[in-house]
This record gives C-alpha cells, sequence and structure tokens, in this order.
C-alpha cells in the first residue's frame, strides 16, 4: 500500500513539475485560469504530491520494504561524502555567485547528486522508485532548459564570490544539520546506519 502511495505523489509532483517545461501548455493553462490561480494549483498539487510521497515512503518503510540488492557500508560513506556539495550546490542556487554562473543551474545538479548519492546506498524497491524517479526528471527538466526559447522569469542579478563563500558556509551547516539531526530524527535512519 505504501509503495502504491509513494508512486502516486510521485506522479501527481512530477506531473505539475513536467507541465513547466511544456511551455505552450502551461502558457494556455496559465491564460485559461491566470497566473495566480495557475501558482496556487501548482503550489497545491505539488505539495499534495510530496505529502503523499513521504507518507507512502514512510508506510512502506515500516510495513512492506522489499530488498533488490545490498549495498556495500563503503557505498554509505560515499554518499555521505556526496551529499556535501549536493547540499551546497542546491544552496547555491538561491544564492547566485560564481558557481550558479558556471553551472547556470545547481538546483538540479545538486539534485542529481543527492539522487545518484541515495541510489548507491539505498538497495531497496521503494528508494530505487523513489530516488531514480528524483534523478530522471532532474535529467528531464536539463535537457529540457536548453531546449526551451523562452527566457522564463526576469533575470536575477548574479553576484560575486562573496555569494559563493556564503553559499559553501551555509552548505555545511544546512548539511551537517541535515546528515546528523534531521536524517536520524525524522528520517529514522542514521546516515551511518546499517
Amino acid at each position: 500500500m505504501g509503495l502504491l502511495v509513494m508512486i502516486l505523489g510521485l506522479a501527481l509532483f512530477f506531473a505539475a513539475h513536467v507541465l513547466t517545461t511544456k511551455r505552450e501548455a502551461r502558457a494556455q493553462a496559465i491564460a485559461r485560469v491566470g497566473e495566480g490561480t495557475y501558482k496556487i494549483l501548482y503550489s497545491l498539487a505539488s505539495l499534495a504530491g510530496l505529502a503523499l510521497i513521504i507518507w507512502g515512503f514512510a508506510h512502506y518503510r515500516a510495513t512492506g520494504w522489499i530488498d533488490v540488492w545490498y549495498p556495500p557500508k563503503a557505498l554509505k560513506h560515499i554518499t555521505l561524502a556526496l551529499m556535501l556539495p549536493a547540499v551546497i550546490l542546491v544552496v547555491a542556487s538561491y544564492l547566485r555567485g560564481r558557481i550558479y554562473a558556471t553551472l547556470k543551474h545547481p538546483m538540479l545538479a545538486g539534485i542529481k547528486l543527492w539522487a545518484a548519492a541515495h541510489l548507491l546506498a539505498n538497495g531497496d524497491l521503494g528508494s530505487i522508485i523513489l530516488f531514480g524517479s528524483f534523478l530522471g526528471w532532474a535529467v528531464y527538466d536539463r535537457i529540457t532548459l536548453k531546449r526551451r526559447t523562452d527566457g522564463g522569469g526576469p533575470p536575477i542579478p548574479v553576484g560575486g564570490v562573496t555569494n559563493d563563500l556564503i553559499a559553501v558556509v551555509v552548505g555545511i551547516v544546512a548539511y551537517l544539520a541535515l546528515a546528523f539531526a534531521f536524517h536520524p530524527v525524522v528520517i529514522g535512519v542514521p546516515v551511518m546506519g546499517g
């Protein structure tokens, strides 16, 4: 049951996100309902999808775990190491500096790194579906960004090295909080747990 709920949540979450890549369909939806309503509906669909993903994955982990393969412990260390740059990249997408200017889409790079790292450390079916879906979406979204003809929203000014330094410091703090407080308490699995 949990796995099915998670998959439904993934479908809802990514349907909303894929719609943003279909620029004509998105423009038609905005023309039909208005930009404010579109943003509200997009946010509600994304939040509902995320809630279903979280609930479904938690239920799956508690009642229906299905092992596919058994990752060696060394991969957990690699995952832990890969998560630091992943978090820094996500932070850098908001604190636009040279990291942002070089990568153009550090959020997607961070999501790809996060998902790939978690695929290394988790060999159960639910994790493979969850992290594989996010990895697939991030790759798809990056490809569609290269093909889009519209500029999207107004350009946001890019700062300099100071923004990068702030991104690195905030990223390190967020990484430590995620790895050693959030992950064991909220996810229920210590980062180096069995």
